[in-house]
């Protein structure tokens, strides 16, 4: 019997255009033979929208963004087109698993995930706490620490605090890290906002740049070293893909390099010693774990010239078109892009069973 899916995309966020760069691919890599594909849009407005049974890979991303004049919006009444019974054929719009493919605030923070907690819906990807606490920058860097992996120093405030006195945290910047320093919104993936600056002048015009997508700031030291990845799949037992090296042929890696212009290499697998790999993997495996993860998640890493692993950050929801990273680290590995998926659903459902097991109510 062929499973339901229901494919969950667009968003609020900044990152709404790779949202449905992700729907376009993941619908072109299913197999319809093997699913039924409903699309559920959410337009930049917020507003929901259920598309009819999609019967064949889509060419177009128009076909994705459908209109109001041919589709249902259910602003306010989502429960009625994600309904609490799986695959039992009792309801027509019954699903077996939700795929969200939305990124950033709204997306992969944790909110959403809520939501198909409290409907009993299944879905791919990490849960309510991972979700969050890999969205914040900072409540992930502090667990990490926890969890005793290192990590470049780093500053973090509040925008009420930056304007109440400014001169104390440009001070405490300098006196803390050194130059260049990157500048980050602590709740926003893509390199949104990111900023690196050399100077206080920079610095404080990096901020400003931050401060428009997010209340809560990052200030993280720069670092000499490569960029190296890794792609974590699995839900209690993760298993590690390969290691890449991302190359930059700017500055660094922010959202014009990672998605517009190409100003990036990608090196598959990444060249590293055996003992770098490994703690490579014993790392991502360790970050995985101690942010409650499930699915899948990429594991970002500084090496420097003399073999040491930092942590810089993972990322619950990775970019997943066809040629993000995320995808041909499994590539490499020997899990193609459609396998993927499918690997996916079956942890997202698998996870969703173990949830069901327990009891919630006193006997």
């Amino acid at each position: 019997m062929k499973k339901r899916i229901g494919l969950l995309y667009g968003g609020k966020s900044a990152e709404h255009e790779v949202s449905l760069s992700t729907a376009r691919a993941v619908t072109q890599a299913l197999n319809f033979d093997d699913y039924d594909v409903f699309p559920i849009f959410i337009t930049q407005e917020g507003e929901w929208r259920k598309g009819a049974q999609l019967l064949a890979p889509v060419e177009a991303i128009d076909q994705l963004q459908f209109g109001k004049e041919n589709n249902q919006s259910l602003p306010n009444n989502i429960s009625s087109f994600l309904p609490s019974t799986q695959g039992t054929g009792e309801d027509e719009n019954s699903l077996d698993v939700i795929f969200p493919l939305l990124h950033g605030p709204n997306g992969e923070d944790g909110t959403v995930q809520g939501l198909l907690e409290v409907l009993n819906l299944p879905y791919i990807g990490n849960g309510v706490l991972a979700s969050s606490a890999g969205m914040d920058k900072v409540v992930m860097k502090q667990l990490f620490e926890i969890a005793g992996l290192k990590q470049v120093p780093f500053v973090h405030f509040i925008r009420n605090e930056w304007k109440k006195d400014q001169s104390y945290w440009l001070g405490k910047i300098e006196t803390e890290l050194a130059w260049p320093v990157f500048v980050k919104p602590a709740n926003l993936g893509s390199s949104v906002g990111i900023s690196q600056a050399a100077n206080r002048e920079e610095l404080i015009k990096a901020v400003d740049l931050a401060l428009k997508y997010d209340r809560k700031i990052i200030i993280e030291q720069g670092i000499k070293a490569r960029e190296i990845e890794m792609g974590v799949l699995g839900n209690d037992t993760p298993k590690c893909s390969v290691p890449g090296e991302i190359k930059p042929l700017k500055a660094f890696y922010d959202y014009q390099a990672k998605y517009k212009d190409g100003n990036t290499a990608m090196i598959i697998p990444a060249d590293v010693s055996q003992e770098v790999k490994a703690t490579l993997i014993d790392h991502a495996i360790k970050a995985f774990k101690v942010l409650d993860c499930s699915g899948l998640v990429r594991a970002d890493f500084f090496v420097t010239d003399d073999d040491e692993v930092v942590i810089n950050e993972v990322n619950t929801l990775p970019g997943f078109t066809p040629t993000s990273m995320f995808p041909l680290l499994w590539q490499h590995t020997g899990v193609n892009y459609s396998e993927l998926i499918d690997q996916l659903i079956e942890l997202a459902i698998e996870r969703h069973a173990e949830k069901q097991q327990l009891h919630y109510t006193m006997d």
